[in-house]
């Protein structure tokens, strides 16, 4: 698609089909022609409500406000009500006289995001014939001022909402095909595509050396053999350095501890946390962020088999740690143990950690939310602010000296799983933090995907299925750094 911006007003631009966003019921807008129409279907223009109009070649979608994310979400529904339609060009109109750059981004977002689909393997393809969007300025005072403003705005967006789409394609690829040999090329596919961008594949050999015990164990009983993935990303004169860790489960059987046949079903899911790791960093580098960035990645499979790492075993950490294994289907908290321990030897100035952890997450704030855990109280502040304006939704989970106590073994040094069957996301999120050095307590951000990751039924802009969750957060959370020291240096000026 290609998305371009115009100042002349909305009836003078030539398209097929033009998106009409209703704010808050308000028929009474200039751009709203067909006011007897819309009230003949009761058409209310509540959030996401659509009304197709084929005979004036124009959609009717209601928002609830001018919120960036109900923006997202009106544009989406838009496309979907069109997407079998044989329309190649969409015009709309952005509400604003102070700035074009929220809502032009968020029209963007929304119209990439909602037209994503994923039929890899099936036989008939599905279609949309969309190829260009072009948005006016007509509500905007200073049209020349916006043009280069809202130019940019384009750029970015379609930025960040293809390299979630990027992560969508991973996640939902199966694991016969997504191997961690696969997801170790996809990795590398990135670092050719890109400049500035550096790939480094470890295999077991480097992972003993590395004495990652626990990554080891998970993926030992698997013929898919793991491998440890490191991107990077390093522009010149970098401002601060970003190390984000996914967990790159690429199937989760739950090993001995097997799981139900039921909950085994969307297990190809659990390599959430590596996708949007990955992508984050894509994103970071076509960006051209002033921040040195990496992704460290754990990818393996967590098989059964005789030689599959069992319940009773005490495994030994790349920090030395030894860990009792309880449960072998609490098995993502042990490879990004030692993840987060290489990771934390490239000195980061933060460090962030992505995983589909803990069905009890999803529990906790339901599907639709991230789990946020940290000591920084800011830190988490910052990441939480910079979701609300990606659209990602996020719920803090707090940590507690009561909670830590339950991961106390008798025979290690800490027990994989919690004694007690309450504040499962949090127990884990502690466990994880017995591999987090003093000095980067304040530097670390667990975010538990569990629920956003992967769902089975269509919500807001996202399809059934993955969402990229955790990849828009972190790439506004990068670019409202950027703004902070943009102007920092300005004031120093």
């Amino acid at each position: 698609m290609e998305f371009l911006i115009s100042e002349k007003k909305v009836e003078e631009i030539q398209a097929d089909c033009e998106f009409v966003i209703v704010i808050d019921g308000n028929l009474d807008h200039k751009w709203i022609k067909e006011k007897e129409d819309l009230e003949t279907l009761s058409f209310e223009g509540k959030s996401e409500e659509v009304a197709f109009l084929p005979h004036q070649h124009r959609v009717y979608v209601g928002a609830d406000s001018f919120d960036r994310d109900e923006i997202r979400l009106s544009v989406a529904q838009a496309v979907k009500s069109i997407k079998k339609s044989k329309y190649n060009s969409i015009k709309i109109g952005i509400y604003i006289d102070k700035c074009p750059v929220t809502n032009t981004k968020a029209i963007v977002e929304g119209i990439i995001l909602g037209s994503y689909s994923f039929d890899k393997y099936k036989t008939e393809k599905s279609s949309c014939n969309i190829q260009t969007i072009t948005i006016s300025l007509e509500d905007y005072s200073e049209k020349k001022l916006g043009l280069a403003h809202a130019k940019k705005a384009i750029a970015e967006a379609q930025i960040v909402a293809n390299v979630t789409n990027d992560a969508k394609e991973i996640v939902n690829s199966v694991p016969d095909d997504m191997t961690p040999a696969q997801l170790a090329l996809e990795a590398d596919k990135i670092a050719n595509e890109l400049d500035n961008v550096a790939c480094f594949i470890g295999d077991e050999n480097f992972m003993q050396e590395q004495e990652m015990g626990a990554f080891l164990a998970v993926g030992r009983a698997s013929e898919h053999k793991p491998r440890l993935i490191h991107l990077t990303y390093k522009p010149k004169n970098p401002e601060a350095k970003f190390v984000f860790v996914g967990k790159g489960v690429t199937y989760d059987s739950g090993g001995l501890s097997l799981k139900p046949s039921e909950h085994m079903v969307s297990m190809k899911a659990d390599k959430s946390g590596a996708a949007a790791a990955m992508s984050i960093l894509k994103g970071a580098a076509e960006l051209e962020l002033p921040f040195e960035v990496h992704a460290i990645i754990g990818a393996c499979e967590n098989m059964v088999g005789g030689n599959a790492y069992k319940p009773d075993d005490v495994l030994v950490a790349k920090n030395g740690k030894t860990i009792e294994v309880r449960n072998t289907d609490a098995e993502g908290r042990l490879v990004l143990a030692d993840c987060l321990c290489y990771a934390q030897e490239l000195k980061p100035d933060y460090l962030v950690d992505l995983a589909t952890l803990t069905g009890a997450c999803v529990v906790a704030v339901g599907d639709y939310t991230t789990g946020v855990m940290g000591h920084s109280g800011k830190l988490k502040h910052e990441i939480m602010s910079s979701a609300t304006k990606s659209g990602e939704l996020t719920g803090s989970l707090p940590f507690n000296r009561y909670l830590k106590k339950l991961l106390k073994s008798s025979v290690a040094d800490i027990s994989n799983i919690s004694s007690s069957r309450y504040g499962g996301a949090i127990t884990a999120a502690l466990f994880l933090d017995n591999f987090i050095e003093d000095e980067n307590k304040d530097k670390w951000i667990h975010l538990d995907i569990a629920g956003p990751a992967f769902i089975e039924k269509d919500w807001g802009y996202n399809q059934a299925g993955a969402s990229g969750a955790g990849v828009r957060m972190c790439l506004y959370w990068l670019k409202d750094h950027q703004h902070k020291l943009s102007n920092h240096h300005k004031k120093e000026a």
